[in-house]
């Protein structure tokens, strides 16, 4: 085989080997990276559980929107493994911005929502956050177990 012939066979070969791993691993589309995610939860507010709005302000979750573009999240429900639902009427979670959603009253701005509960919600030991689109699809879960922390970095 002359040496040209082998070089085409060899380009060849690769080439074929090249597509064969493109149809593998296809490129992500334009726009997936980055995510909407839930970045911290602080379970256990400072000082004693005495129920004030303070003490239920003190414990909240994050959630990042890491990607390039705002994200509406109406109808997007976050829910502690009790049940306990969190449902956003309307709000866009602009382009790598991050929203705080604390348990008890307050007024809501473009960085912290409320719940407006007169009771806790994250358990000070061991929980589990859901994040869900309007549809129901997960979009996001941080779980924690432990005692001895006041907050898990999700």
């Amino acid at each position: 085989m002359s040496s040209a012939t082998g070089t085409t066979a060899r380009t060849a070969a690769a080439l074929a080997a090249g597509c064969a791993i493109a149809l593998l691993y296809p490129a992500a589309p334009a726009g997936a990276a980055g995510s909407v995610h839930i970045s911290k939860i602080y379970y256990d507010s400072p000082g004693t559980d005495n129920r004030s709005n303070a003490s239920l302000n003190g414990e909240y979750v994050q959630i990042k929107n890491s990607t390039s573009r705002g994200v509406s999240l109406k109808g997007w429900v976050l829910a502690d493994a009790s049940n306990h639902k969190y449902t956003f009427l309307r709000y866009t979670l602009g382009a790598g911005r991050t929203v705080t959603v604390r348990t008890g009253s307050g007024s809501d701005t473009s960085a912290t929502t409320y719940q407006g509960r007169r009771a806790y919600v994250w358990n000070n030991d061991r929980d589990k956050a859901t994040l869900r689109k309007a549809g129901g699809a997960t979009v996001d879960t941080c779980a924690y177990n432990n005692s001895r922390a006041d907050y898990k970095i999700c």
